[in-house]
């Protein structure tokens, strides 16, 4: 469990309001740092660039989300965090607008790379500020709260800037998202209390967590497969559908939202069984994860196979994506913020590789392939978790029982 901190009484609602509010800041930072997956084909016919080259602006933003964070969470240790979430905001919104008006896609590219840092930072503070605000009871609602904003990002927000893309155009989508985040930045500013850093580390002690943590190291290595596989594939999925499917924009537009609410049942079924049994929750969401991209290649060149392997992808998705942060938190409960700031390196970079493999693999062997190689590394996942899923097991309870006995 997170620490939590004596804050002097406040009322429920805004409490509860500024977990809303975190909650709509996780929306629009992923929505931001995904919308392109839904417009690689405007984004490259626009700029006069390849589907594979549009797919660096998940690469880039994803490179410095994952690379910067552990050291600006360890050099912020010291700032309030409500003060930090402003300005990641006002970042992300000053971003948003550059990229909707920007003559050139390099400009756009050193952009996302800039929005990186701040949405890498969020990700690993996010979470533990929501539960900080509320009971220790509650604290892991808080985090599923939070955590449902992924699912509301891939059901509405991917979705949405789709559809407006196909009513106006790529750039009016980016401008929108700007005033969108100017709007949370304000919300947050409301609703959430003065939080004075907690659970910081130097980057010394951060870099050391896994080396001395087996439990953690395990989940790390499990984040990087499972999300390489995901995102190389599911980052070219509007291409992939268009060439094996013929699918229109609408129908891209109606699958993305269909996989996103997938992604929230899985997230809730998850929020469900992680309790129970959370190591057989991930190896249940990653098997889905390999079924479903399979599914894909099997039967997706037609509209109902296609939408069949996109729902058990995202209700696989939606399980893991919650699995994988207990499963941080199991491992690491007493740093669980310098614990996230890794995992968000992780998870960030791996987003960024595999966008890259991914655009390395469509634009030299046909964005089929880019489907094989999700299969791969969700395999790969899968194959670690079931071989040392037991012995990270027994260490976490070993050093569970060394904590309490005082040693």
């Amino acid at each position: 469990m997170v620490a939590t901190h004596d804050m002097n009484p406040r009322s429920t609602l805004r409490a509860w309001l500024g977990v809303a509010a975190i909650t709509a800041s996780l929306f629009v930072f992923l929505t931001t740092e995904l919308m392109p997956v839904g417009l690689l084909t405007p984004l490259s016919t626009s700029l006069d660039i390849t589907v594979g080259v549009a797919g660096l602006m998940v690469t880039l933003q994803g490179v410095s989300a994952g690379l910067g964070v552990p050291f600006i969470v360890a050099w912020s240790r010291r700032v309030n965090r409500r003060a930090l979430l402003t300005v990641l905001l006002a970042i992300l919104a000053l971003g948003n607008l550059i990229t909707g008006i920007s003559p050139n896609y390099a400009l756009i590219l050193t952009t996302r790379l800039i929005m990186g840092f701040a949405s890498g930072v969020f990700w690993a503070i996010g979470v533990s500020m929501a539960m900080r605000l509320v009971p220790e009871r509650h604290a892991n609602r808080a985090a599923s709260i939070v955590m449902s904003g992924i699912s509301i990002a891939t059901v509405v927000g991917i979705p949405l800037g789709t559809m407006l893309e196909s009513l106006t155009d790529w750039r009016a989508t980016f401008l929108l998202w700007s005033g969108l985040s100017v709007l949370v930045l304000l919300t947050v500013a409301a609703t959430v209390p003065s939080l004075p850093s907690a659970n910081a580390v130097s980057v010394r002690e951060v870099f050391g967590l896994p080396l001395k943590n087996v439990p953690l190291r395990l989940v790390l290595f499990t984040v990087v497969l499972f999300v390489l596989g995901h995102f190389g594939a599911y980052t070219f999925v509007r291409p992939y559908l268009e060439s094996s499917a013929g699918a229109t924009p609408a129908f891209i537009t109606v699958v993305l939202m269909v996989f996103g609410a997938s992604g929230a049942v899985g997230n809730f079924i998850a929020g469900h069984t992680v309790g129970r049994n959370l190591r057989g929750s991930f190896v249940v969401g990653c098997a889905g994860l390999v079924v479903s991209l399979l599914l894909l290649l099997a039967i997706g060149d037609g509209p109902a196979g296609s939408v069949i392997a996109l729902v058990v992808w995202g209700l696989s998705f939606g399980a893991v994506q919650l699995c994988q942060v207990n499963m941080t938190l199991n491992a690491a409960p007493e740093t669980f913020e310098a614990a996230m700031s890794l995992n968000t390196m992780a998870y960030n970079t791996s987003i960024a590789l595999g966008a890259l493999f991914g655009g390395l693999f469509a634009d030299h062997l046909g964005v089929t392939s880019v489907v094989w190689f999700g299969v791969a590394l969700t395999a790969g996942s899968l194959l670690l978790n079931l071989t040392t899923g037991r012995r990270a097991a027994r260490a976490t309870a070993a050093e569970q029982e060394l904590t309490t006995s005082g040693y």
